[in-house]
């Protein structure tokens, strides 16, 4: 349930109508944004008194919420919200641009690549230091020494890192040294992992599961946000279906949907999507005009040999040239790319 208050409304009118809300058994969220105020209830609002509420001089309009997503549903939470990533805000009209390899190799490697993408206009820069790997017998990452390459590389460009959570176990480490922790796609409902991370301070990439439902991914932002940690960023990085072209199917209707559902910004990783590197340029291009508030493009000075996702990886170069053809693009749609 919302209740919509009048633009006329006291701070008086608030307080009643809370009470009224919380006598009825629900906790009480309160979105102020730049032309309504809302009062959303938490928890089974079957027992508010909704013609005492209807009546009070400061309402406009009672309404009840199907969706079973609240804290992260645009009905609580009208206007977009913006997440500050280092020096600029992921959402909005700005358009931020994260890159780096899939995972970090080497001191060489990684510290490169992110002078690279920095000079090229990328605002975080990402990188794999806990690897999933399908196989047991894949690189699985080079772990916290992987962290402590990650920030050398931010010591020397300033770009905040974005790198993947893989259990609790690491929660700490990544509280104290991580700008982003990025949950992935076989994660996305591993919901003690999410819990945890609802009391974190930091801001949370929540990727998108591989046969996830917008819903179902919705529901897991909602953990987060449950706990109190209300920073999450989306990111669509296709789902699987039964095509084997690609290594998974990019829906960018879905960045339409969630815009439609949520206030959460939400980016997209054409990289995992497809799976080659030679799609990732146009679906980048599809995706700002789909309305995404960021890219995040696994980009390596040395993809026949990266030790992993080579094949879905562009050069430092490809990315300029990437950024060269987004930049108008952008502004077509009144966004600007960071």
């Amino acid at each position: 349930m919302i209740v919509i208050m009048k633009h006329t409304h006291t701070e008086n009118d608030i307080l009643n109508a809370r009470k009224i809300m919380e006598d009825g058994g629900v906790n009480v969220m309160i979105s102020k944004g730049a032309e309504t105020t809302i009062l959303g209830a938490e928890g089974n609002a079957d027992y508010i008194d909704t013609e005492r509420l209807t009546v009070l001089p400061g309402v406009e309009k009672v309404m009840r919420v199907s969706e079973p997503f609240k804290k992260a549903n645009r009905k609580y939470h009208p206007d977009n919200t913006k997440i500050k990533v280092g020096e600029v805000f992921i959402g909005g009209k700005d358009i931020s641009l994260i890159a780096g390899p899939c995972s970090v190799e080497s001191e060489e490697q990684i510290v490169g690549i992110a002078e690279n993408v920095k000079r090229m206009g990328a605002t975080a820069l990402r990188g794999g230091a806990y690897k999933p790997r399908t196989s047991p017998y894949a690189f699985q990452g080079l772990k916290e020494n992987g962290i402590e390459l990650l920030i050398e590389a931010k010591e020397k460009t300033g770009l905040p890192i974005v790198t993947e959570i893989m259990s609790t176990d690491n929660l700490d480490l990544f509280e104290e040294k991580v700008d982003v922790i990025q949950v992935g796609a076989r994660n996305m409902q591993n919901f003690d992992l999410l819990k945890h991370l609802g009391q974190s301070k930091k801001p949370i990439l929540l990727k998108r599961g591989l046969s996830s439902t917008i819903e179902e991914w919705l529901m897991s932002a909602e953990y987060i946000m449950a706990g109190g940690n209300n920073n999450v960023i989306l990111c669509e990085r296709g789902i699987r279906t039964f095509e084997t072209f690609t290594r998974n199917t990019l829906d960018l209707s879905a960045v339409l949907a969630v815009k439609n559902l949520s206030h959460l910004p939400v980016v997209v990783d054409p990289s995992h999507a497809c799976g080659k590197a030679w799609m990732v340029e146009r679906m980048a291009m599809a995706a700002v005009v789909s309305g995404a508030d960021g890219l995040i493009i696994e980009v390596h000075n040395d993809p026949a040999h990266a030790l992993c996702d080579g094949a879905q990886s562009i050069t430092p170069k490809q990315f300029e040239e990437l950024k060269g053809k987004l930049t108008p693009l952008a502004q077509c749609i009144g966004k600007n790319i960071m």
